[in-house]
């Protein structure tokens, strides 16, 4: 095989074909719609990658580590730009660099998510309205950025009865989880972020496991208090979402979205919150996050947002 020419038409091709060096600047705007799929893809492009320096293998399995748990990083992978520009004929990469950022200028439509049956908001039967929709999600996302702000700061430290108050939630559960590892706090990080998910997705919440029946409670609490201290604010920040009669009723939520998955079994007497109660006392905080038997799975490579 012959010496590689930066000129494959000869030296002075270049200048005949009037080449020149470009900069090209392109800013995309992107929704991730199939983490799944993206992840995968983002593998087999690091499987592709060679690896030089000291310990080639080493790197190869770090890189992977990041795609497959943080959008992010699997998003770097498929857009750098050498390997953009390797899908180019004509063309050689002079340099180039790749910035990635989370944008809030997205919001879910919920008024297209969870669209009301009527004009005037009276559909008859109770349903999850686009604004207890939104004010839920928010405070869902907001539970999952304290969380992993906790992560950042305290790592394995416990939670201590001096120190509570430094600590945005995970001072909020139960005292026999103050003394639990990173990987467990970071799991329960995850719950906030499933749930905000479903309703990202136009699904109701409906708790899956333990654990996210416990995060949903902590939601719908916030949300609950945000609106009594702060109800301009809420306002605000329904926009020109509908106005509906089961907007913000938080007793139609405990109604509706505890108890859809999960044991019936326990005391008769017992309602959804009472059963949970009493599940969170008698099972390891471990075991929260095992999957009932008669809900969905989630995705286990779906990976951590930090």
């Amino acid at each position: 095989m012959g010496e590689r020419s930066d000129h494959p038409q000869g030296p002075g091709a270049a200048e005949e074909s009037g080449a020149q060096d470009i900069e090209a600047t392109v800013v995309l705007g992107i929704r991730i719609t199939d983490w799944p799929s993206l992840r995968a893809a983002a593998q087999a492009a690091v499987g592709e990658l060679d690896f030089t320096g000291i310990d080639p293998d080493g790197q190869r399995a770090e890189l992977l580590r990041e795609v497959s748990e943080d959008p992010n990083a699997a998003l770097g992978a498929l857009l750098h730009p050498d390997r953009l520009v390797a899908a180019i004929p004509g063309i050689e990469a002079l340099g180039g660099t790749l910035e990635i950022s989370i944008t809030d200028d997205f919001a879910p439509d919920f008024a297209e998510l969870f669209p009301l049956e009527t004009d005037d908001g009276d559909g008859g039967d109770w349903t999850l309205t686009p604004r207890t929709a939104c004010l839920l999600h928010t405070q869902l996302i907001g539970l999952a950025d304290a969380a992993y702000d906790d992560l950042d700061e305290h790592l394995d430290e416990p939670v201590t009865d001096a120190d509570e108050s430094d600590w945005a939630v995970f001072a909020r559960l139960p005292q026999r989880t103050w003394n639990l590892h990173r990987a467990w706090r970071r799991t329960l990080a995850r719950t906030f972020d499933d749930l905000a998910d479903d309703l990202a997705l136009g699904e109701w919440p409906l708790p899956r496991c333990l654990a996210e029946e416990l995060a949903l409670r902590m939601a719908l609490a916030d949300a609950r208090a945000l609106l009594g201290a702060q109800p301009e604010s809420v306002a605000d920040m329904m926009g020109d979402l509908p106005a509906d009669l089961y907007d913000y009723d938080w007793d139609g939520c405990a109604d509706e979205l505890f108890g859809v998955f999960g044991p019936d079994d326990g005391d008769a007497e017992f309602d959804a919150l009472q059963r949970t109660e009493q599940l969170l006392g008698v099972t390891h905080p471990e075991g929260w996050f095992l999957s009932y038997e008669d809900a969905e799975e989630r995705d286990p490579g779906r990976g951590h947002r930090r």
